[in-house]
């Protein structure tokens, strides 16, 4: 039986969050700094639409591959235009271009399913990266 695409999803989610907890690169305070970032997204999308999200993104990362704002970028990119029938960019070597050379429908539905997309992101980038805030002695940190 094939997976659902919420199964897709968690999946491809889950992967993309256990390649940066795997890389050496990255501390535990860049972790926590990434979940921050996947957790502010969906806001950007729905404040300013996929496409300045992803320029926002691209531009955070100044031109730095390894920069966790262009991992995120990435990883978006990634579900958004593999190969498979539901892909809203299928087989599209760059998010960016797909998103400017596309029409209105393909774009809608990219949102909408990176905002799908970004609800397991967000899941587990907070589930494995974000450290509490600790209060102490009456101060907010």
């Amino acid at each position: 039986m094939r997976p659902s695409i919420a199964q897709e999803r968690a999946r491809h989610a889950l992967d993309e969050i256990r390649q940066i907890d795997r890389d050496s690169r990255y501390s535990s305070e860049d972790k926590n700094k990434y979940a921050s970032y996947v957790e502010s997204l969906p806001a950007m999308i729905l404040a300013n639409g996929l496409g300045q999200a992803m320029a926002t993104l691209l531009a955070q990362a100044e031109g730095d591959k390894e920069d966790l704002h262009y991992v995120l970028y990435n990883s978006i990119q990634g579900w958004l235009c593999r190969d498979h029938p539901q892909a809203p960019y299928r087989k599209a070597k760059d998010l960016m271009e797909a998103i400017v050379n596309s029409n209105r429908e393909a774009y809608i539905k990219a949102q909408i399913e990176a905002l799908t997309y970004l609800e397991w992101l967000k899941k587990f980038a907070v589930a494995f990266f974000k450290k509490e805030t600790v209060v102490e002695k009456g101060e907010i940190s």
